[in-house]
């Protein structure tokens, strides 16, 4: 008999091995039931490492309280900090409830609203004492090759760091989940999709919608034939608005202009505006702050000077390390109709904006609003072409006719299917799908349900993957896919307004247009690269 050790880390590495289908070992699994009610085995709890943990990353730390937090690796400790203290000035009441409400709705709706404060807090209490016990690495890199009892990274970082971060954890053998975008690039999520077919990990991407309810009857019904044939897909959000700046200038002094010196005032045109803009900008500049780490949260950019406009949070907006609001919303908007209907990649897409901040020729924040058209040539199984439109800024779509005059779009953003019977409308996530004209809604609740449901959060249906139990609802096979479409729309833009690129999703190559190629890639900073 063999008397090695099996450490705890064994079981779960065992249990992920077997939910991959690689059956290389016999399952190494403590039940619960073992260890009693209320107990967790060593083999049900994983040893997790965050990298960015003071934004998106701590909402997703949040829903992981079950697990171990072993590492945190942040470029700036003091925003983690500053978020952790936001979260344990959780305020638990008393609450007043709505005036809308009263008598018993009243009572209940208090008494939820106090049990979700209180459970908010004690959740606050143990991230508290969880970040206190984490190793801490400025560099995600040293915290990868020191710590070896790391079992599963979720990376949260602005997004020109996510492929890189996430590849390296991939190649340490260790499960990822990755906020959305996946990547910056097409080229860098081509590089994960390859590589989680080639590493037997388990990936997730952090668009949470996918695990939710609505998703997954909109597929149902689509499926179903509800609406019809559906032919056309309209998808819209209002970011970046009341987020985050773009179409604004760089920051630099060298680009302010001294003002006049004559009496006449100035012609208040656009230029007059980024000049202000600019002007303001060099009166709000300073050093980094003492907990940031400006070099490390650059990282695979090419050298940019720090400035308060680009962290924390308003990072998004800028071209050197977001990718604007399809980046931000489009894998909670666009992942319904690229599901229901397996769109695949687009054979062409055509883009339109405001203008880019910093001109056309020096672009440096993405435009206020932009539009996209896709089209996605028919399908398998007789399913028919799709062309699909993405707004955002605060744009709507037209209203298709099918929608009754009375009903009011969400300006927050959604989506609706155009089908050869009807609409089917959601908002964003996939929430609160509903089918119009009346005559059609009333066969919804006939759709029986066929797809299984997420019965705990996103990230924890990750974290339940990578211990054999069930599996992961946006893996990177999904997620990259996803990703690139949603890219290829600033592929597009960036080839220039209006211009019809076609593309061979295959080859991932864009034939019409060679120069728009460079843009499915980047460049990197030296010493960072895939």
């Amino acid at each position: 008999m063999d008397s090695t050790p099996v450490t705890r880390r064994d079981f779960v590495a065992g249990s992920a091995t077997l939910a991959l289908g690689a059956l290389v070992a016999p399952p190494m699994i403590v039940p619960r039931h073992v260890l009693g009610r209320g107990f967790q085995a060593p083999s049900d709890t994983l040893n997790i490492a965050y990298v960015g943990a003071g934004g998106m990353g701590m909402s997703n730390w949040g829903q992981l309280l079950t697990e171990r937090t072993v590492a945190i690796a942040d470029v700036d400790f003091g925003y983690v900090e500053r978020s952790l203290a936001n979260r344990l000035r959780t305020n638990t009441g008393p609450f007043t409830a709505p005036s809308s409400l009263s008598g018993a709705e009243a009572q209940a709706w208090a008494t939820k609203r106090t049990a979700d404060a209180v459970r908010q807090a004690q959740d606050a209490k143990t991230m508290e004492a969880a970040y206190k016990g984490a190793t801490k690495y400025a560099d995600y890199r040293e915290m990868l090759e020191k710590q070896k009892d790391i079992d599963a990274v979720v990376v949260a970082t602005p997004d020109h760091m996510h492929a890189m971060i996430a590849l390296q954890a991939m190649k340490a053998g260790k499960h990822v989940f990755v906020q959305k975008p996946l990547t910056y690039s097409v080229l860098e999520a081509r590089a994960l999709h390859k590589a989680s077919r080639d590493i037997k990990v388990v990936t997730q991407m952090g668009n949470q919608g996918h695990s939710g309810d609505g998703t997954r009857r909109i597929k149902e019904l689509i499926d179903a034939g509800i609406i019809g044939e559906v032919t056309q897909v309209h998808v819209w959000t209002d970011r970046p608005q009341r987020y985050w700046a773009q179409g604004v200038p760089r920051p630099g002094a060298s680009q302010v202009v001294a003002p006049s010196t004559t009496d006449v005032p100035p012609q208040w045109n656009m230029r007059t505006v980024d000049r202000a803009v600019l002007k303001a900008m060099e009166e709000a500049k300073q050093a980094p702050p003492a907990t940031l780490n400006w070099d490390l949260f650059v990282g695979a950019v090419p050298s940019v000077p720090y400035h308060p406009a680009y962290h924390p949070f308003s990072w998004r907006g800028w071209l050197d390390f977001g990718v604007s609001a399809i980046g931000d919303m489009g894998a909670h908007l666009i992942d319904q109709p690229f599901w229901a209907l397996d769109l695949g990649y687009p054979t062409s897409i055509s883009a339109s904006s405001t203008p880019w901040g910093g001109g056309n020729n020096t672009p440096a924040s993405y435009p206020l609003s932009t539009m996209v058209q896709y089209e996605f040539a028919e399908r398998g199984r007789g399913k028919p072409a799709v062309q699909m439109m993405w707004y955002d800024g605060g744009l709507l779509p037209p209203r298709p006719s099918f929608l009754p005059d009375d009903i009011k779009l969400n300006p927050d953003g959604g989506g609706i299917f155009v089908g050869s019977k009807g609409v089917l409308v959601y908002d964003t996530y996939g929430n609160n799908p509903r089918v119009y004209p009346a005559s059609l809604a009333e066969r919804v609740d006939r759709v029986p349900q066929t797809l299984a449901r997420v019965t705990t959060s996103h990230e924890m249906n990750w974290a339940d993957a990578c211990k054999g139990k069930g599996t992961a609802s946006t893996p990177f096979s999904y997620a990259a896919p996803l990703t690139e479409v949603m890219l290829l729309g600033l592929v597009a833009l960036r080839a220039g307004q209006g211009r019809r690129i076609l593309y061979d999703g295959e080859a991932m190559r864009v034939t019409n247009v060679p120069e728009a190629n460079a843009f499915l890639t980047r460049e990197y900073r030296a010493g960072w690269s895939l």
